[in-house]
């Protein structure tokens, strides 16, 4: 049984090392991994796959960015001379990305089954990029492995059948509780013992210079109670230049990407996560580390309903005030959701290949 893995940015790599882990251990099980290119820099792919032991791609396809039409559109083409050469039993993709859906599409045209990876989430937004990609690619799937029951719940609303669905749990908290023990500390100069953790990345919030200026000018004042490090996505880097914030941000400790491993380090020891990531979300819910969500919407319910995510929304000023709270020990406490135990990547090896 041949299986062909399809990731393209940072959070693929998270969800995918733990089911290419499992399948490793059924010989009967060849696996061919394809890395899409949509996230090409070293420091926000190859690092990554260092750190948490994915073997190097069998095919590369140089995608790299772009608008979503051009990406998903160079995804495609490039995609389907593999799969006619690979010609796998199956393709799982993973999360929400253009490289997750462009895949699904590809493979489903040429009468390949695809598993889906992380499906039925959603945050009923249809103005973010990622719950298109998220319903087209449930859609065509013919196998979807869900982290929480909410996602079953979406999927039977939308007609999927129940035989295709399975609740496996989180692949991302695998990795988390695989590589916490190697969590090491950055190498930031004069990094605090206490501090807020950052990072923003989505055009709504890097995008607007209105909406910037004011979530790095709350971000200041809260340095002035506790240092915050913001580890600066490329994308948010060149926007603060951009909009002339340099010296607004000044107070904060900008820091270049970093590898998952200082990461995880920061985020177990952080006070308080500011994000508007969706993974970030769940993986301070697992460590009970309180998080604001800098978003109107989550396709991740459960980490507020179970979890310690709050959503701010575009809410500077409240953003301050829930830091405050955490800081006066009034923060979301939470609980670990049901199956995030670190095997979530064993369940699905077993449902494909038993």
């Amino acid at each position: 049984m041949t299986i062909l893995h399809v990731v393209g940015a940072r959070p693929n790599f998270m969800k995918a090392a733990p089911v290419l882990r499992a399948l490793r251990a059924r010989l009967e099980v060849r696996q061919v991994l394809v890395h899409t290119g949509q996230h090409y820099d070293a420091n926000m792919s190859g690092t990554f796959f260092d750190q948490l032991g994915l073997p190097l791609p069998d095919h590369n396809l140089e995608v790299g960015s772009g608008s979503h039409a051009k990406q998903t559109a160079e995804v495609m083409t490039r995609f389907e001379p593999v799969l006619l050469a690979e010609r796998p039993d199956m393709v799982l993709v993973y999360g929400d990305v253009n490289s997750t859906v462009a895949a699904s599409v590809v493979a489903t045209k040429l009468g390949i089954p695809v598993g889906h990876v992380e499906a039925g989430l959603r945050s009923f937004d249809r103005a973010m990029p990622e719950e298109i990609n998220r319903l087209l690619t449930d859609q065509i799937s013919n196998v979807l492995f869900t982290p929480s029951v909410d996602g079953d719940v979406n999927l039977l609303r939308e007609g999927v059948a129940p035989e295709k669905i399975w609740l496996v749990g989180n692949v991302m908290i695998d990795t988390l509780i695989r590589l916490l023990p190697q969590a090491r500390e950055p190498s930031v100069p004069n990094l605090p013992a206490e501090f807020v953790l950052v990072t923003l990345h989505r055009p709504s919030n890097v995008d607007d210079p209105y909406m910037l200026e004011a979530l790095v000018r709350a971000l200041a004042r809260t340095s002035r109670t506790l240092p915050v490090i913001f580890p600066v996505h490329p994308r948010t880097r060149q926007k603060i230049a951009q909009f002339g914030l340099q010296e607004a941000a000044r107070g904060l400790f900008l820091t270049e990407p970093l590898g998952y491993l200082e990461f995880l380090w920061l985020q177990s020891h952080a006070a308080v996560v500011v994000t508007d990531s969706g993974g970030i979300q769940e993986e301070t819910t697992y460590l009970r580390v309180p998080c604001l969500t800098m978003r109107t919407t989550t396709e991740r319910p459960i980490t507020i309903e179970i979890g310690t995510n709050v959503l701010v929304g575009t809410d500077t000023a409240r953003m301050e005030q829930e830091i405050g709270k955490v800081l006066g020990n009034q923060g979301p406490r939470g609980a670990i959701p049901p199956l995030w135990d670190g095997h979530a990547g064993e369940r699905i090896a077993a449902a494909l290949v038993g």
